[in-house]
């Protein structure tokens, strides 16, 4: 399979283009292929094609899209390619399959001229990779693509394409072919008539062959182009060819281009190079390049830093090896032994008497004090084309003496720290190994027993976390272990309490060189790391970090900041740290032998009950009604940075929920029983509201369990009503949730406590009135508003309200239902509840429908839809969206109706909602009836009966009725 998108969008497998690429697939292809690599979010792809102003059904235009390309990788057996992330998608070609790849590549690799061009290389070789990479391109790129992006991405990589005829026109003049050049440079200048360097290079190879007088033309032309459009003059490098063209500068004549003397390789200080080095080629292609683009004219640094274990030194190496010919005057390697067991780091006026010792200057001649020594250093690098690998480095302090001043030099430095304080250096942040690289590394040392058992390999490496260190110590391991299998290594890795001891051998460990570098740290940094150790959850935002170590916010986050410097913790997303898994289990360790049983347990209380407080207040922004049925937290003794509005609470809950369902397993795990239902109890509606159903489930479960062994019948029973609503609402399993609801009926009866009794009955109403027994549906809502009402719960009693709005509008009372939402409705905006105001106003439309008001209808759906939207409430999305279809019908709009549908389906598909794929199976068949496409129709209608049966509801039985009416399909169908 290969794609292309330098012409026009293609994706060609072996026999011929591929099927099945609409114009809107190849766009979506293209921007992912664009950005491959990298995960896009469905709202990113949205804003791609159609800009600010996208149309209603994008979101499902994009889904359909996404299906559409799969299908065609599937169909040339690639469908791995494409991979669909919590954020997004992903598409990751293999090198070779993207002509953008290859073209960059191919350019990266190539090396650029230089003053002395024997110590480049072949120039030739280098114009003929560059010109390899040039005839990849077919046209103009993403031809035939008119998404919003297009434009802006189509002049990036022309951009990049005359960068590269640029750099292919200053190596043909170096090698004396300008007479070559001259046709195609005029053809890109014509087409590019601002571009300075190309229009300077034509007109060099025209004064080189002898045209001064066309030279000169060229340049009034650019002149006059560059004034008349952007009111500007030319650069100064351009007005002194210019001047040197007109007054036939020396300088300007062609280069000789006899052949060199091969010029003597110097010594080398570079340690082994591993035979066995696997991937980083992007890191190493950019490290290349950054020497090549810099044209070996001054020194070049890059500061290469990362974890323990990570893989520095050894990419140093590599990378000194790989380029030691283009360094004739020698390659030199100095630990300065940062992080050395045994050792104190090297200072700096002893790494200097090394690298001059290395450069080959007598021990007399090498000066006494520091400085002297810097100054004989640059002196000395100033005539001499040398790459130096300063390893190991402890920071910006102990690396500044030791860099050149003006020189043709590479300087390598590797450390476990940012060197932020590295002013003009490069900095290369490794790290660990991508899934394809590790395996091949573990591959490479173990042999056929890894190819034996692929799925154990990728079990160890996991276990490993991708760490190059750890990767290559488990598989030296099982490689002197022969009756060792890969599964039983992993069997041996997976026990937390020795995997740590287990990835170490007699001369290094993994444990070891986390332990170096902590010990680097200062004691408040030390503790910090400690006390992250203990959080459940995957990474810590500052405000809980500043809880569980009982610091000031601003304190928290400088040690933050200062561990992620270190290398001890890392960073995917702002504001968010985490540790390599690995260095997890080592700071639990370390908290373990460091901090007291007390200590311990006092953070996690101060962690814990952060996050409940701020989960509480959250909840509240977002589900005011509701306050008096969840527990109340009172505010920590720690500072407190509550959401302050319903779109902080909504952010910070999706930011939060995998560490507070986190902190909900581990509670029930160690028996802080009170944490787990309180925060169950607390989150219970967002996760339901949120189309976090197996989340919901999962931590009700461990709350019922919870509530069960302490005794405490008024949480059991709320617990049940909360899962049963679970199963209600998402699943349509409407005996299993009614069983749930009479269960805590009985229990908050017999606890005596009203408030849930009051729930239970409300939520045996819900189920009743979707089994159509709307006569015992009105007696459990009647009972449960005298309670709520008694109570004076303003919620409960707008839930109430409405769910005998239903039941009158079902049994035909239009007045008394109109008069029961209208309360409903005042009472949720009363209390500042949006996710009941959008209930209200659908089943208020819905009440319209059945009157047959169907424009008010719509306008109550409308309003429901803006709400859950902008609120993120998924399931009352669906609902509106197959509400409003239902209206459309009716009005005789069967397309809009047929979109809606389509929306609402694939909604519902998305978060397992159902009841709302039945609904909107069921309307999708009558759409496609009143348009004549029987075969759709029953396409749907079969669906829809599926599911509905499934559901065990009376809209079973309308639907058969539907089918048996509806005309036979086609014989094709």
């Amino acid at each position: 399979m290969r794609f292309t998108i330098l012409g026009p969008v293609e994706a060609v497998g072996p026999g011929s283009d591929a099927p099945g690429l609409a114009p809107r697939h190849r766009a979506v292809l293209a921007y992912l292929l664009l950005h491959a690599g990298v995960v896009i979010s469905t709202d990113r792809l949205i804003d791609a094609m159609w800009g600010p102003l996208p149309p209603d059904s994008a979101r499902a235009q994009i889904q359909t899209t996404i299906a559409a390309i799969r299908r065609m990788l599937r169909a040339s057996e690639v469908d791995g390619m494409l991979a669909t992330r919590p954020a997004g998608y992903v598409i990751t070609p293999e090198p070779g399959q993207l002509d953008l790849d290859e073209f960059s590549s191919l350019v990266a690799k190539a090396p650029a001229v230089t003053d002395d061009l024997g110590d480049t290389g072949d120039t030739g070789d280098a114009a003929d990779q560059i010109r390899g990479a040039l005839a990849l391109w077919r046209g103009e790129p993403l031809a035939g693509i008119t998404a919003h992006y297009a434009e802006s991405a189509r002049a990036r990589l022309t951009g990049q394409r005359l960068t590269a005829v640029e750099r292919l026109a200053e190596l043909e003049l170096a090698r004396g072919r300008h007479d070559d050049l001259i046709d195609e440079l005029s053809v890109h200048a014509a087409a590019h008539p601002l571009r300075e360097r190309l229009c300077g290079q034509l007109m060099l190879a025209l004064h080189r062959a002898g045209r001064q007088t066309d030279a000169l033309d060229v340049a009034r032309t650019f002149r006059a182009t560059l004034a008349e459009q952007q009111g500007l003059d030319p650069g100064h490098a351009f007005s002194k060819l210019e001047q040197d063209i007109l007054r036939d500068a020396p300088d300007l004549r062609p280069p000789v281009t006899s052949p060199e003397a091969a010029k003597p390789q110097g010594i080398s200080f570079l340690p082994y190079d591993v035979p066995d080095f696997t991937g980083r080629e992007g890191e190493l292609d950019g490290l290349i390049g950054l020497w090549s683009g810099n044209n070996g004219g001054v020194v070049t640094i890059s500061a290469i830093d990362g974890m323990a274990g990570v893989g520095k030194t050894t990419l140093a190496v590599h990378l000194g090896h790989r380029l030691a010919d283009q360094f004739p005057d020698g390659q030199l390697f100095v630990d300065l032994q940062a992080h050395t067991a045994g050792q104190a780091p090297l200072d700096a006026g002893a790494a200097l008497e090394l690298l001059l010792g290395q450069l080959g200057l007598p021990a007399q001649q090498i000066p006494a004090s520091v400085a002297d020594r810097a100054a004989l250093w640059r002196s000395e690098l100033s005539r001499r084309r040398v790459l130096a690998v300063l390893d190991n480095a402890l920071g910006a302090d102990q690396v500044r003496p030791l860099l050149p001043g003006a020189s043709r030099a590479l300087v390598l430095i590797t450390s476990r720290r940012r060197l932020t304080d590295l002013d003009g250096a490069h900095a290369l942040s490794l790290d660990v190994l991508p899934a394809a690289d590790a395996v091949e590394l573990f591959t490479a040392i173990v042999g056929e027993r890894a190819a034996a058992e692929p799925l154990a390999v990728l079990d160890v490496l996991q276990l490993c976390g991708f760490l190059p260190l750890a990767v290559r110590i488990a598989a030296a391991r099982l490689h002197h272990r022969p009756r060792w299998t890969v599964a039983y290594l992993a069997d041996r890795l997976r026990d937390q309490r020795r995997r740590l001891s287990e990835l170490a051998t007699s001369e290094r460990g993994v444990a070891a060189a986390f332990t170096l570098s902590y010990e680097q740290l200062t004691p408040d940094q030390q503790r910090m790391f400690r006390l992250l150790g203990l959080q459940p959850g995957r990474d810590i935002s500052p405000e809980a970090a500043s809880a569980l170590a009982d610091l000031p916010l601003d304190d928290a986050e400088t040690l933050l900041e200062d561990l992620l410097d270190a290398h001890v913790l890392t960073q995917h997303q702002l504001g968010r740290y985490t540790f390599h898994d690995l260095l997890r289990e080592h700071a639990l360790a370390t908290a373990a032998a460091q901090e007291s049983a007390d200590a311990r347990s006092e953070a996690l209380d101060r962690l814990f009950h952060h996050y409940l407080h701020t989960a509480s207040t959250a909840i509240d922004h977002l589900y005011p009604e509701g306050k008096d049925r969840r527990p109340r937290i009172p505010a920590p003794d720690t500072p407190a940075w509550p959401p302050q509005d319903e779109a902080e609470a909504i952010t910070w809950l999706d930011r939060e929920r995998a560490n507070l369902l986190a902190t909900g397993h581990y509670a029930a795990e160690h028996d802080r029983l009170p944490h787990t239902g309180q925060l169950a109890a607390t989150l219970h509606r967002y996760l339901l509201g949120h189309a976090h159903q197996a989340d919901a489930l999962a931590l009700g479960g461990l709350a019922l369990g919870a509530a069960r062994r302490s005794g405490d019948k008024a949480a059991e029973a709320r617990t049940l009503i909360d899962l049963g609503q679970v199963h209600f609402w998402w699943h349509g399993d409407y005996e299993e949730a009614a069983e749930h609801f009479r269960q805590a009926l009985d229990l908050a009866r017999e606890a005596g406590d009203q408030r849930v009794a009051a729930s239970a009955l409300a939520a045996l109403g819900t189920v009743a009135t979707r089994q159509r027994d709307y006569d015992r549906a009105y007696d459990h809502s009647a009972q449960s508003l005298a309670l709520f009402r008694e109570l004076g719960d303003r919620g409960g009693e707008a839930r109430c309200l409405t769910d005998l709005g239903i039941v009158h509008e079902r049994q035909g009372r239009y007045e008394d239902a109109h008069e029961h939402h209208r309360r409903s409705l005042h009472a949720y905006r009363e209390t500042g509840s949006r996710i009941g105001e959008t209930v209200v106003l659908n089943n208020i439309g819905l009440l319209y429908q059945r009157q047959g008001r169907h424009d008010e209808a719509r306008r109550q759906h409308h309003q429901a839809l803006e709400l859950s939207r902008k609120f993120d409430f998924p399931g009352d999305e669906a609902e509106s969206l197959n509400a409003l279809a239902e209206a459309a019908r009716s009005m005789g709009d069967l397309a809009k109706a047929a979109a809606e549908h389509d929306t609402a389906l694939t909604l519902a598909r998305e978060f397992s909602y159902r009841p709302e794929q039945a609904r909107a199976h069921a309307g999708l068949a009558r759409v496609h009836r009143d348009l004549g496409r029987v075969d759709l129709a029953h396409d749907h209608a079969r669906q829809a009966l599926d599911l509905y049966t499934a559901l065990a509801v009376p809209e079973a039985d309308e639907i058969r009725t539907f089918l048996t009416e509806l005309p036979e399909p086609t014989v094709n169908s």
